[in-house]
């Protein structure tokens, strides 16, 4: 598969094009608003062409998808830009500032024939895989999810992801990861409840916690933010046992990971060779764009994460909790 990248965004070039270069496809094309730098970006990855604009190179018949690693607030447009152009899709998460609107692009790539997936990588990691068998057929009933991605942004910075008109904010960034790895473990909750805080007066929450229930009693708690050090973890809690991984969501592929359990009186814990998930990421959606199958991140799965992200900005807005159908 030749994958066209619409920007030189640093996940993109930092993360997403070596993990192309190291599967068995290929970066066919890069485009970004300034020429030159999609020229540099060309030369330093071996690119065969670099378009100014975007349209550009979606107009490459050369190429069979693309990645989008925009700003949040343009995702939703160039998604349909390239299913118009007959192009499958890898975007980067959340697709969209919504629910109904992540339905929406997603429809509209069916009907284009293409394929849409959102980028959660740690979803294909090892490490994660083996934390979803684990708890599914070696532990008992699941009763808390802890999940937690923060980081600290440096004072002053200028950065998208404070930026109200480009969907930005610490949900958005990182705490679409806390929610997608509560609801792998306990599906989808009743009620949420949630606070946020825009620490830096900038228009958009720099800090989230959320309350996930369950009918059942069961509960997740979610955490996200840019105001407080590095922390990436899941803690899953069951009737017989408990379940802990860290580092979880961005993991560098020269990074060994440890996936530690306990069940009755037993403690196991599991080292997982450096591996990188961005690779595995991409050779899973060209598979399945191949074969012509359902990616593992499936609409259900990203609309249902941002049900419940709508749900914690609806509650942190009214103080109160907020039911989910």
């Amino acid at each position: 598969m030749r994958f066209g990248i619409l920007s030189t965004a640093d996940i993109g070039t930092g993360s997403v094009i070596p993990g192309i270069v190291k599967s068995d496809h290929e970066v066919g094309a890069i485009a970004s608003r300034d020429g030159a730098r999609a020229q540099t970006v060309a030369d330093r990855f071996d690119i065969p062409a670099a378009y100014e604009g975007y349209e550009a190179l979606l107009a490459d018949e050369d190429l069979d998808a693309v990645y989008v690693p925009l700003p949040n607030g343009l995702h939703a447009e160039w998604i349909r830009r390239a299913a118009d152009a007959g192009l499958h899709v890898l975007c980067e998460k959340p697709l969209t500032a919504s629910a109904a609107e992540t339905a929406a692009v997603f429809d509209y790539c069916k009907e284009r024939g293409v394929t849409l997936m959102e980028g959660f990588m740690y979803r294909f990691h090892p490490v994660t895989e083996r934390a979803v068998e684990v708890v599914s057929s070696e532990l008992g009933e699941v009763r808390n999810v802890t999940s937690t991605f923060t980081f600290r942004m440096p004072d002053g910075a200028e950065d998208i992801r404070l930026d109200p008109a480009l969907d930005g904010g610490s949900i958005m960034d990182v705490g679409c990861y806390a929610v997608s790895a509560a609801r792998l473990f306990l599906g989808d909750p009743d009620r949420v409840y949630g606070v946020t805080n825009d620490r830096r007066d900038c228009g958009v929450d720099t800090e989230m916690a959320g309350i996930l229930e369950y009918a059942d009693g069961a509960t997740a708690r979610v955490q996200s933010g840019f105001e407080t050090p590095l922390t990436q973890y899941y803690r899953v809690e069951t009737t017989d046992g408990w379940l802990t991984a860290e580092p979880t969501f961005d993991i560098s592929p020269d990074t060994a990971v440890e996936l530690t359990y306990g069940v009755d009186d037993r403690q196991v814990t599991e080292r997982f060779d450096p591996t990188d998930h961005y690779t595995l990421e991409v050779e899973h959606f060209a598979d399945c764009v191949e074969r012509g199958e359902t990616p593992r991140v499936d609409r259900t799965e990203s609309v249902a994460i941002m049900e419940v992200i709508d749900a914690i900005y609806e509650s942190a807005s009214e103080g109160g909790p907020v039911a989910l159908d």
